[in-house]
């Protein structure tokens, strides 16, 4: 038997067959996450929810056909990039376009002139009733997009749902009302981790309680069908895609996770409900996670690349891949007096970027990235220092780190500096497909083949493996 696991990527739209015998993932596929629409205001990013669908749909057509028969396929999983925001009917057709994660509208100036619209939204929030938030008040939120439509009096009709991008696109599939599970709705920004519901008291101050808040499930409910070819085949609760890919790196108690991919984070778990410096985000099993988030990544290196390469391509010229070149460069190079600071954007780091200390013959691709992974590195260690803030003793409460996300698995020379940084073992995560095989332990225990998602997790681990190397 076997799952269709879908990941709505910011950059694809992936999915897989998930063997739930073999717990292998098979026919792997991907299709271009739609361009974001043109000709919008600088900080706004919007999609078309049709395009979105398309894509969905001709993926899911691709693996039914890659599997025998839809009738043995057990269900629809899916995670996706969290804090999307469209606007649905009941039935789930979409009535507004798509805002990601990467709308920045909330940085604009408020009218009043008290800051931007996300200061002026931080100012009706409580430190309590932030702590209750997770700590979590970013760029990107929906709770963001959702104060500047009030502000500027152009929120939709109350009868409208406020649906997140992966129950939205279910919701259509199954003709079926968008509902959401915690893992989403803490991205939102508008989730009480006291209570798990929607904390009423902050929407209510932000003007947003005539809206249609969707209704909260329960993790690996069943929340639609997909009706296709005379089959009926369930779709369960979508979930966040971070949490989702913590699970595909089997992380455990005691464990320290680094994503580094486009963005990075920090986070260790938790097994009970804790505040501190840092975000507060649910996970599975009645779990949760500390977690930094925001750390300068795939993202900043990417910016620096496009910068070598401007001179080649205004010239017509189009270079191949650079990281094998890179990678290879900054292990040449050795230790450099070069120092990076990558917050070329609004990050947990800063908001704005430098390179200081600059010699002559430093000036190379090799020292330039030595020196931003270097940083890299140093964000890691302190963004875990935060972490510790709850410890009484300082006492680390990991002793091993894991590494996630396409950056670590290919650039050796960053995932030694991390090491060394910190001093203790480590562990890749056992396969690139995190959130696949994050969605396959999910499956497992959302048909109640084992007890828990750690369960499921540690029935993984014995297949795919997830021994930790030993620092010298």
């Amino acid at each position: 038997m076997s799952f269709i696991g879908i990941d709505l990527g910011t950059s694809f739209i992936k999915g897989a067959v998930l063997d739930t015998e073999s717990l292998a993932i098979e026919h792997i596929r991907r299709v271009p996450f739609p361009d974001p629409l043109p000709n919008l205001p600088v900080l706004h990013r919007e999609f078309d929810p049709i395009a979105i669908l398309d894509a969905t749909h001709n993926l899911l057509a691709d693996l039914l056909t890659a599997i025998d028969g839809a009738e043995v396929c057990d269900g629809i999983l899916m995670c996706s990039q969290m804090h999307g925001l469209v606007f649905t009917t009941e039935g789930g057709e979409p009535c507004s376009t798509v805002v990601n994660w990467q709308d920045q509208r909330v940085l604009e100036p408020h009218p009043s002139g008290q800051g931007t619209y996300l200061d002026v939204l931080a100012r009706h929030i409580s430190p309590d009733e932030l702590r209750q938030l997770g700590n979590e008040l970013h760029p990107g939120q929906p709770v963001g997009v959702l104060f500047w439509l009030a502000e500027q009096g152009r929120l939709p009709a109350v009868d409208l749902v406020l649906a997140s991008l992966p129950d939205f696109v279910l919701g259509n599939l199954c003709g079926t009302l968008p509902t959401i599970e915690v893992t989403n709705a803490a991205a939102h920004g508008a989730l009480n981790r006291k209570t798990m519901d929607w904390h009423h008291g902050v929407i209510s101050k932000l003007g947003l309680g005539s809206l249609r808040w969707p209704l909260l499930r329960q993790q690996g409910e069943v929340v639609g069908i997909f009706q296709v070819g005379g089959r009926s085949i369930p779709c369960y609760t979508p979930v966040g895609d971070y949490q989702c890919s913590l699970v595909g790196a089997l992380l455990q108690g005691g464990e320290l996770s680094l994503n580094i991919s486009t963005g990075s984070q920090v986070s260790t778990l938790k097994s009970t409900l804790e505040f501190g410096n840092y975000q507060t985000r649910p996970f599975f099993d009645d779990r949760f996670l500390a977690t930094i988030t925001h750390i300068p990544a795939g993202r900043a290196l990417t910016a620096l690349v496009r910068l070598l390469a401007e001179l080649a391509v205004g010239q017509g010229m189009a270079l191949p891949e650079p990281w094998s070149y890179i990678s290879q460069m900054a292990s040449l190079a050795g230790p450099t007096q070069m120092r990076a600071k990558l917050a070329f954007f609004n990050s947990s780091c800063g908001d704005h970027g430098e390179f200081t200390n600059i010699r002559e013959e430093e000036l190379t691709v090799g020292h330039l990235f030595r020196a931003a992974f270097q940083n890299m590195a140093d964000n890691y260690y302190d963004s875990a220092q935060r972490l510790l803030a709850g410890e009484t003793d300082g006492t680390p409460p990991w002793h091993n780190l894991v590494f996630s996300g396409g950056l670590v698995q290919k650039i050796d020379t960053l995932r030694d500096l991390i090491v060394d940084r910190f001093g203790v073992g480590y562990r890749v995560c056992p396969t690139s497909e995190d959130t696949l095989l994050g969605l396959l332990a999910l499956g497992l225990a959302f048909t109640r083949r084992t007890t828990s998602v750690a369960e499921a997790m540690g029935q993984i681990s014995g297949v795919y493996g997830s021994e930790a190397i030993t620092r010298n």
